[in-house]
């Protein structure tokens, strides 16, 4: 009783304490009054159409990546899966830092093409609400491809052997059969996607604020840090309220959408789809795409961190690691690193226990709180980042950490605690509860039972996600760039204020050493977690 009351009363105050706050102050009638301000009703409509836009576009290449790489015979499958995983594995602001070092009007695309046609002025420009839509399409492809492609690895295979033995061909069996029962999941795709677009800042920020296309996130950070509202909170809440609004009413309509039937995994394998004479045709239009829309932007950054200048041409002569020695070395650079990984091993400690905890009681006891707990901690994993910001940046006066890094911190948590309570779940229920009771016929009491059993053989799935958390922190921006106070600022907060400041060189070199990082963490972790769950079923026999 004493631990369950510990973990709902700490999921209060990290979730429930800010959610209410934000709802009351943002709910209040001279605040809502800010809603019918031009401005804000603009910035609305284009985080709207933006995040649907990108959204649509996002599903159905992530849909089609998934039919191709996991349901036809294609050669080189995994290595092509790795690289369209990259935008993934990388922070939409870098992203995007990526995209203007390759398609900006002096960027590498833009000069190759005036020097080929002669031409005075750039051909190409990726800034504007084009430009936002494309990249949150190109940054969120990844998840719904994911989300589409574990619901297809879990139709039966049963299914479709039965259709080809009735007389159905490969593609008929396909469209018929396959297509059907994973509608809930392309539904699930675009819903995620469409609320992770809603909240980005960095995209919008670096690649629509330059031609006056503003969101809602872009606002907001307008509102706070250049001082033309004289008191920005009652229309940061108005705005937060909006987006918690929108979020809950993706989530929600995802829910109510008719869908297919539930998938289960057993069965015959799914016979593959035979691509015939197109099979090279298909091959070679796949490594094209993934060389450009994964491979060249990361290769116009790497340029522009190695470059002195911008403009520079690019020779061996030219080349040089100082942007890179200066950035790592520079007084904002260290205190950034320092405060990030501070932070992140903060929130990944926090997220470890706290989530542990709470899919323990999930899955291992049966009371009617469990339900709401549940909701509880997965609750924040459904609403756009400014939304949880902005609910910390109103309770942290009362609580006494406002401008201080534990507002970060608090936010953190409270926006990666689902992923360690998603690692752990798993574990948990696979393991008997007659192991529970074995232990207590032993002499343990209950608490002992739970952790010499059912714990312990979950800590390491805590750990991976854990690692997720850490990893995903130290990058964060959205969160972060609104809660910052003098001498807390995040890693992502100084590259930003460096490319936002024209110091595009220390930039990109900061920013590339984050991708690397990043990319080369987050496929360790996955693939730890990938030969953890390939020990697990070769233990149970499957």
């Amino acid at each position: 009783v004493t631990m369950r009351a510990t973990r709902v009363a700490v999921l209060a105050l990290l979730v429930l304490l800010p959610l209410g706050v934000i709802v009351f102050r943002g709910a209040q009638p001279a605040n809502v009054e800010v809603l019918t301000d031009p401005d804000v009703l603009a910035s609305a409509w284009n985080s709207v159409s933006s995040a649907t836009g990108s959204a649509a576009l996002a599903t159905a290449f992530g849909a089609l990546l998934a039919v191709v790489l996991d349901r036809t015979d294609l050669p080189g499958r995994t290595v092509l899966r790795w690289i369209f995983l990259l935008p993934f594995l990388i922070p939409p602001f870098i992203g995007a830092m990526s995209w203007m070092a390759l398609l900006a009007p002096a960027g590498t695309v833009n000069k190759a093409l005036m020097a080929l046609t002669g031409s005075a002025g750039p051909l190409l420009d990726i800034y504007g609400g084009g430009g936002v839509v494309f990249l949150l399409a190109v940054h969120s492809y990844p998840l719904a491809y994911l989300v589409i492609s574990a619901a297809l690895r879990r139709v039966p295979g049963s299914l479709e052997e039965a259709a080809r033995i009735s007389g159905a061909g490969g593609l008929r069996t396909f469209g018929q059969v396959t297509l059907p029962l994973v509608r809930p999941a392309v539904v699930a795709a675009f819903v995620l996607t469409l609320v992770a677009n809603l909240s980005d800042f960095g995209i919008p920020a670096l690649i629509g604020l330059p031609e006056r296309y503003t969101t809602l996130t872009t606002l907001v950070y307008r509102y706070l840090a250049s001082g033309t509202v004289t008191n920005p909170l009652p229309a940061v809440a108005a705005i937060g309220v909006v987006l918690l609004v929108l979020g809950l009413a993706a989530v929600l309509l995802q829910r109510r959408l008719p869908g297919g039937s539930e998938l289960g995994g057993s069965g015959a394998a799914a016979l593959p789809l035979q691509l015939g004479s197109a099979r090279w045709v298909v091959t070679a239009l796949l490594w094209c795409t993934a060389a450009v829309v994964c491979v060249l932007p990361l290769l116009a950054l790497t340029e522009q961190a190695l470059l002195p200048a911008p403009g520079v041409p690019l020779t061996w002569e030219n080349l040089t690691l100082a942007n890179i020695a200066r950035a790592v070395t520079s007084g904002g650079a260290l205190t950034g690193i320092a405060n990030s990984v501070l932070l992140a091993l903060g929130a990944a400690l926090a997220c470890g226990v706290l989530g542990l905890g709470v899919g323990a009681l999930l899955t291992r006891t049966k009371h009617r709180s469990n339900a709401a707990l549940d909701v509880t901690a997965m609750l924040p994993q459904a609403l756009p980042g400014l939304v949880l910001a902005v609910a910390w940046l109103l309770i942290a006066p009362a609580l006494g950490i406002f401008n201080t890094p534990w507002v970060i911190l608090g936010a953190y948590v409270m926006a990666f605690l689902a992923l360690v309570v998603q690692s752990v779940r798993a574990p948990l229920e696979s393991v008997p509860l007659s192991l529970d009771e074995a232990a207590r016929i032993s002499g343990a009491g209950p608490l002992r039972a739970l952790g010499d059993v059912a714990l312990r053989l979950s800590v390491p799935a805590a750990v991976s996600g854990a690692v997720v958390v850490a990893l995903t922190a130290v990058r964060e921006l959205t969160i972060s760039i609104l809660l910052v106070a003098p001498g807390s600022q995040t890693l992502g907060v100084v590259i930003f204020n460096l490319q936002q400041a024209g110091d595009y060189n220390s930039a990109s070199a900061l920013a590339l050493l984050v991708t690397i990082v990043g990319v080369a963490g987050l496929s360790a972790t996955a693939a730890l977690g990938a030969r953890r769950t390939a020990r697990t079923r070769f233990r149970k026999g499957k």
